[in-house]
């Protein structure tokens, strides 16, 4: 005997008639009294064998080799017996016949039928004969016993067909689920794999909208081949406060132009609820009604493309009938999008990352340029200037030795100056008393060497409690923005006096100032025209106070001064305080 995975159907169905005849015979045998007349063993038997028949039916098990010619032989036995053993009793059991006879049905259809039939009438026909001999009725029930056999093999012809072809059909349908999910699976991978291979927003919305309808659609239906090519799609992205497309599928040339701003309607609830929404009116949407090719879908799924408290857009699907998103689809579709998430925010790191390295290339070139000007303008300058006197002193040695050597003197001095302004220099390039004693001990030591190197009076304040709530990352990065803000202050301000003032400004917020009493400047006037400046002071300070995630202010005018602020959140709740006018 072999085990099989799912049922035979005909085993089953035979099951079930035999059990039929047997109750129709029973209450026959019982309505003419001949229950107590005939021998219960045969009765008994063909029970017994119904019984494992539809046992071995319940667990799918099968003799391994001509099943349905040994269930049909025992069949015909077990009623050619039953009859012969009641016929001497004097009982016509015919109905015992429909028993292999629609059995032969059900295994073989009409063959089987039209091969059991006549084989029972013409057994019939040797037992009737002899017991049966005066009276006739035994031709009547073979007559029963041909019609029976031509019934059932019509009737076995049309229900097995029927029977196999409803089999078959479901599992033509289990094969196709299987196949689909098989397809879906594959498109998941595929996208997964793709997303998170490339870091190009263009490839990762591309890719997840080609590969969901491959997912979608993995086998679209022969009678609505065109149903895939239905569904209208685009992927809604943030920038500059507007959602914008930046990859979509069946939209027009006018579509692809339309920036929404988000205020209203679906995208408005998946925007500032975080859920998806599922619709059967998009065409009415007071903003995506505007697009051209959403006018003909009714249903569509949206959802928002976000990670924690970033949305970087939307994602929707549409499609022209009502039901089309069903759950599994809309589940499939929460999928991509998921992934979709963590592939945007992957290449959104990255550009964060080239842009970082960029940034890093210019400051560090900019650095070069700062240090080459302030060669040029100091040092090469010096020591220009000093070759110039030491070749005059040369010439004045043999005319005046006095003169020559107040000469020297001027050279000596010249020489002084010169160092120092280089060990200025070589100190801001790189603090070493920063890193060894700390942020305050490096302002003071600037500020002393601007004094004496330039002349320049320079006041440091600092908080010490401020300080020890400040890694020292942090601390090096002020450094730069004070060493920067004070530069400019000396060369472009022409400063008496700078005040360097770092101080608690609120719950875990610092608040460094610089201010001079300077010329000042038209803060408006300087932004406006930056571009075509030379310099980029600004430009560093705005970049070194997002280094440390904080807040830069400007305040100046024309003869006043300049006043520079700089809010310093020291830890993550501070900066979104900070950030989100919470302060």
């Amino acid at each position: 005997m072999r085990r099989f995975e799912t049922p035979y159907i005909a085993d089953w169905f035979a099951a079930t008639l035999r059990w039929m005849v047997l109750a129709s015979l029973v209450i026959a045998l019982a309505l003419r009294d001949e229950l107590n007349t005939i021998p219960f063993w045969p009765l008994t038997a063909v029970f017994i064998w119904n019984t494992i028949m539809s046992l071995l039916a319940v667990f799918s098990v099968r003799a391994r080799f001509f099943h349905r010619q040994i269930v049909l032989t025992i069949d015909v036995l077990l009623a050619a017996a039953f009859f012969w053993l009641q016929s001497r009793v004097g009982s016509t059991p015919s109905w015992i016949g429909l028993i292999p006879i629609l059995t032969g049905a059900v295994y073989f259809e009409a063959l089987g039928a039209f091969i059991v039939a006549p084989l029972f009438a013409i057994w019939q026909t040797v037992i009737g004969e002899g017991v049966f001999y005066s009276d006739f009725t035994w031709l009547r029930e073979i007559g029963m016993t041909l019609l029976a056999g031509l019934v059932a093999g019509i009737g076995g012809r049309f229900v097995m067909r029927r029977l196999r072809t409803s089999r078959q059909t479901k599992l033509d349908v289990e094969a196709r689920q299987r196949r689909m999910e098989s397809e879906r699976l594959r498109a998941i991978y595929e996208l997964s794999s793709t997303l998170t291979a490339t870091l190009s927003y263009r490839r990762v919305l591309d890719s997840a909208l080609d590969l969901a309808y491959t997912a979608l659609n993995p086998n679209p239906d022969p009678d609505e081949p065109d149903q895939e090519e239905r569904i209208v799609s685009a992927v809604f992205l943030f920038r500059e406060n507007q959602l914008r497309i930046g990859s979509a599928r069946r939209f027009t040339n006018a579509d692809l132009r339309i920036n929404l701003q988000g205020n209203e309607g679906i995208l408005k609830k998946v925007l500032d609820g975080g859920d998806t929404v599922l619709t059967t009116d998009i065409g009415y949407d007071p903003e995506l009604g505007r697009i051209i090719a959403l006018r003909s879908c009714s249903s569509a799924y949206c959802f928002p493309l976000r990670s924690g408290f970033n949305v970087y857009g939307a994602m929707l699907f549409a499609h022209p009938e009502p039901t089309y998103f069903t759950k599994e689809r809309c589940d499939l579709l929460d999928i991509i999008g998921r992934q979709a998430v963590i592939a945007i925010q992957n290449a959104r790191l990255y550009q964060d990352l080239v842009e970082e390295k960029e940034r890093m290339i210019e400051v560090q070139e900019e650095a070069r340029k700062k240090l080459a000007r302030d060669l040029h303008d100091g040092p090469t300058q010096s020591v220009a200037a000093m070759a110039m006197r030491v070749n005059l002193a040369r010439r004045m040695m043999a005319k005046d030795v006095n003169e020559a050597t107040n000469e020297l003197v001027k050279i000596e001095e010249l020489a002084h100056r010169t160092t120092k302004e280089i060990r200025h220099m070589l100190f801001t390039l790189r603090p070493l008393i920063l890193e060894s004693q700390g942020l305050n001990a490096a302002l003071q030591a600037m500020a002393e060497k601007m004094r004496e190197t330039f002349s320049q009076n320079v006041i440091i304040n600092v908080d010490e409690g401020t300080l020890n709530d400040m890694e020292m990352g942090k601390q090096g990065v002020i450094f730069y923005i004070i060493e920067e803000a004070t530069n400019n202050a000396r060369k472009h301000a022409n400063a008496t006096h700078i005040w360097v003032r770092l101080r608690p400004f609120e719950k875990e917020i610092a608040l460094l100032e610089i201010e001079d009493d300077g010329l000042g400047f038209d803060v408006e006037a300087v932004n406006k025209n930056y571009d075509k400046r030379g310099s980029l002071g600004m430009v560093n300070l705005r970049e070194r106070t997002e280094l440390v995630n904080g807040l830069l202010n400007i305040d100046s005018a024309p003869g006043k001064g300049a006043r520079i602020q700089v809010y310093i959140p020291l830890s993550e709740e501070a900066a979104d305080r900070l950030h989100h006018g919470k302060m």
